[in-house]
């Protein structure tokens, strides 16, 4: 409980204490903080007030005075849209220099305050009433920022300074890469079109992010269908609406073959308006790349990623897929014979089959039962894992802090501070991490407030939400994860670390705030961390016994996720492949539903199954438009970086400081691809990154012989 605050410190908190002055950029440490671990695993009671605190008072959300009821957010915005207008007067008016990007971050943060806290309101507050506040301060702000990407007099004021060679070479190079960047949004808004085209690029951007937001909901709505038409006894796998019966996933898990081939069919099944929305997303978002100067909307999309054009992405998925067409094929065949021994009349692989075989397989090969995982996996053990890695290899500490009223959305929400041992107080993460109604399954990352260097010179502290889908414990027991659980858990832990490490200048590139391709490095390395043994072991005791989990039961583990690997792989290159077709060339030669038969059946193998059409529940087409390869781009580096730097020595000191100088510190400040070269001391060719991914499929022999 966080109210047991008076237990012996730890030592990294002790030796914080003592003495240390906030200076410049540094915080004073709190004495309310608690160790981590307890604060997960112990049931949260309504907290005290802790000592030295004020009792009784009350804030907004995440410590925003004006959120403290929904109307707060047309203050929060009136205020936002209001200093940025003063902030654009100045910026138009100061001479070129190094202030003119100072002012320009200025005005990115002042909105980016409300609309990125506001992006994380809209889907995750239990209040209806905020989270439609939230959604209209979205769109407000983004009907804003698509205006100043368009407004001319702003665009010269920073043209003057990047067209001037001298003051251009007297920037260092983080503030002269948040210059281009800057007016790299204007380009790409059409700031070089006549005043008729840039009203119409306004309304596209606005148009598309409307589409994009009705495309989402339509994606995630259920299918219902007259129960009749299905056999009564898978009847009960699905949720009753007096005499329909409403699908809302594949239940892809189920071991019942035809509840599979049911809702696979029903949930899949083509929606006409649906399909408008996404026809006319697809031709608006080429229009406006067309309208600003690019061929199709994916070289829009890749301008400052790793690829950097759909002609590298198209190279690395088509090399990736041939590397794991043999294994594929093989995957395939190895789960028809399972389906033919279980279901003997109907043998026939279908896409419905790959998942729950693919499983069955791994469960079967290698013993695999979650359940004698999950009591070795309590989330406070966890975190204490987490907190010890972060401890050795970086020097950061996680601490739990007491919230004040008003400052959570919901009463389980924990607060953490992220402390490093010689810097002090780095940021905060408030995580987000059990199942409630109407909150989205999803496990993700939010950017609340970007950190930046203020103009007083303190440093703005960085704050982003972690958001899990955990259940709630059982009385008396801590809550258990199951492998993937703890996995994930990792993985988001990595985002957050990027938010707090990536200490930069401007908050327009701080953090997670860089090529998409990139982002997704510090997460899926960390995935790594968390299937070695050496870390597992640190952390991993059963919350009875106390008893380790034993090596074995981890190395069963990291094998049995090589089972059918490659067919999971072949399944994300097609999903991949088909997000750039669908963002190169337009008008399309065929239909999207023509297209996604064409190119699953080239490029995953299994057969398009009529009159369905997954492509509408393809969500990521939404924030991964043209970018959906960045998971196997951005899983292909982790490997590199892991095995060259992490996989001798997880806990390597010297290593874990190289990591935070070379790829965490820089956000988006620097080039992507230099970040990457920096790390491994070069620079990857598209064979080197097909490579890793096709070495991480092979079975480490001495485990697979010693299972056997």
């Amino acid at each position: 409980m966080l109210a047991g605050c008076r237990r012996a410190l730890p030592a990294a908190l002790s030796r914080a204490l003592q003495g240390r002055a906030a200076g410049p950029g540094r915080r004073a440490v709190s004495t309310s903080w608690c160790p981590v671990g307890a604060a997960f695993d112990v049931k949260q009671q309504r907290q005290q007030q802790p000592r030295g605190s004020a009792a009784g008072r009350e804030t907004g959300l995440f410590g925003v005075p004006e959120l403290s009821c929904p109307e707060g957010f047309q203050e929060a915005q009136d205020k936002a849209l209001q200093e940025s207008e003063q902030l654009v007067q100045k910026a138009c008016s100061a001479p070129p220099g190094p202030e003119t990007v100072m002012i320009f971050d200025q005005l990115s943060d002042s909105l980016c305050r409300v609309a990125d806290l506001a992006d994380f309101v809209k889907i995750a507050h239990p209040d209806f009433a905020f989270r439609e506040a939230a959604e209209e301060a979205c769109r407000n702000i983004g009907t804003m920022v698509e205006k100043l990407n368009t407004d001319v007099e702003l665009c010269q004021s920073l043209r003057r300074l990047l067209t001037d060679e001298v003051v251009i070479n007297s920037l260092d190079p983080e503030t002269r890469r948040v210059a281009e960047l800057f007016m790299f949004d204007f380009e790409i808004s059409g700031i070089h079109l006549d005043e008729e085209k840039r009203k119409k690029a306004v309304n596209l951007n606005v148009k598309i992010l409307d589409l994009c937001n009705e495309f989402l909901t339509g994606a995630h709505l259920p299918n219902k269908i007259d129960k009749r038409v299905l056999p009564e006894h898978i009847w009960c796998n699905f949720s009753a609406e007096g005499n329909y019966l409403q699908i809302a996933g594949l239940h892809a898990d189920c071991p019942d073959d035809l509840v599979r081939e049911a809702a696979y069919k029903i949930f899949l099944h083509p929606n006409t308006e649906q399909l408008s929305r996404l026809e006319e997303l697809l031709a608006s978002r080429n229009s406006l790349a067309q309208l600003v100067g690019y061929d199709t909307f994916a070289h829009r999309a890749l301008q400052g990623t790793m690829a950097k054009n759909p002609e590298t992405v198209r190279e690395f998925l088509e090399k990736l897929s041939d590397q794991l067409s043999k294994r594929t094929q093989k995957d395939f065949e190895i789960m028809t014979k399972m389906k033919m021994k279980l279901n003997p009349q109907n043998s026939k692989l279908m896409p419905w089959d790959h998942p729950y075989y693919s499983g069955l397989l791994r469960a079967e090969r290698y013993n695999i039962d979650p359940g004698l995982y999950c009591p070795f996996f309590s989330l406070g053990a966890c975190m204490e894992g987490l907190n010890s890695l972060f401890s050795q290899l970086l020097g950061i500490n996680l601490y739990a802090e007491q919230t004040q009223k008003g400052e959570v959305w919901s009463e389980d929400v924990r607060k953490l501070a992220v402390v490093h041992e010689m810097e002090g107080l780095l940021g905060y993460i408030y995580c987000d991490f059990f199942q409630r109604p109407d909150k989205p399954h999803q496990d993700c990352h939010f950017t609340v407030r970007g950190g930046r260097l203020k103009e007083n010179g303190e440093y703005q502290l960085p704050v982003v939400v972690l958001m899990l889908s955990l259940p709630h414990s059982a009385r008396g027991a801590p809550t258990l994860l199951s492998p993937g659980m703890m996995e994930n858990l990792f993985h988001e832990m990595g985002h957050a670390m990027h938010s707090m490490l990536g200490r930069t200048r401007y908050q327009h590139v701080t953090g997670t705030r860089c090529a998409t391709d990139f982002a997704e490095v510090p997460s899926i390395l960390m995935e790594y961390f968390a299937n070695d043994y050496r870390v597992v072991n640190q952390f991993a005791r059963h919350y009875k016994t106390g008893q380790p989990l034993p090596k074995n039961m981890v190395s069963r583990l990291c094998e049995s996720k090589k089972v059918c690997a490659a067919a999971d792989m072949q399944l994300q290159v097609f999903y991949a492949a088909l997000d750039q077709i669908y963002h190169g060339k337009h008008p399309l030669k065929k239909s999207t539903t023509e297209i996604l038969k064409e190119t699953q059946e080239k490029v995953y193998g299994l057969p398009y199954v009529p009159n369905t059409a997954w492509q509408l529940r393809f969500s990521h087409l939404v924030g991964y438009g043209a970018k959906y390869y960045s998971y196997l781009m951005s899983r292909a580096v982790a490997s590199m970086v892991w095995k060259q730097c992490f996989a001798q020595d997880p806990f390597d000191r010297a290593m874990g400081e190289r990591y935070r100088r070379e790829m965490l510190a820089h956000g988006g400040g620097k080039e992507p691809i230099l970040m990457v070269q920096g790390m491994l001391q070069k620079s990857p060719s598209v064979e080197d990154l097909v490579d890793a991914l096709v070495s991480d499929l092979d079975q480490d022999f001495e485990t697979f012989i010693t299972d056997s």
